[in-house]
């Protein structure tokens, strides 16, 4: 958390309706992210078709309201959309507010929270994605589907989507857990 990532910025969702959700995160991942060249030779994490969720309803809730946030600004210890979000307070919220559930608050306590570790062609949505180096976690993002996820990558940033055969991304992948 603090540190500066590359990328892109994310893209604004519009308002749709409740029975559109699936078409307006289809459209998401459509428009949002693209422009970076990735190796070939190097598959993504979630190179194969992605998993269901073990609760699709929970999970499409989450999936959307991470992606409502897309364009709140970073803020390290940031944990609503007032005031900005950091990594772990970015899942935080999103897991509290639509699902009431508590998770821990920093990234290397969630990657130690209960629940399966998942294998990248296993990735649902919703499952939490996690990143670092030289073993430690140090950053989180919440998988949407499509090989892409939302987070707070970096101070002067905002909340967005990436995806995780982005180069910085593939690079420092460091795991997956299910919370759902």
């Amino acid at each position: 958390m603090g540190t500066h990532y590359p990328g892109k910025a994310g893209c604004m969702p519009n308002p749709l309706a409740r029975g559109a959700a699936a078409a307006c995160l289809l459209a998401l991942l459509a428009g949002c992210g693209g422009g970076e060249r990735v190796r070939a030779a190097a598959p993504p994490p979630a190179a194969r078709a992605d998993a269901m969720p073990t609760d699709p309803a929970a999970a499409n809730a989450v999936l959307m309201r991470a992606i409502s946030l897309v364009g709140t600004p970073y803020r390290y210890g940031g944990n609503t959309p007032e005031g900005g979000f950091d990594c772990s307070g970015l899942v935080n919220y999103v897991y509290r507010d639509m699902l009431d559930l508590r998770l821990p608050r920093t990234s290397r306590a969630l990657a130690e929270f209960q629940g399966p570790r998942i294998a990248p062609e296993r990735l649902a949505s919703g499952d939490l994605v996690f990143f670092g180096s030289g073993g430690s976690v140090t950053h989180v993002g919440i998988y949407v589907g499509d090989g892409r996820f939302v987070h707070a990558p970096s101070t002067g940033g905002t909340v967005r989507l990436d995806r995780l055969d982005g180069p910085y991304w593939r690079n420092h992948y460091s795991g997956a857990k299910r919370v759902l």
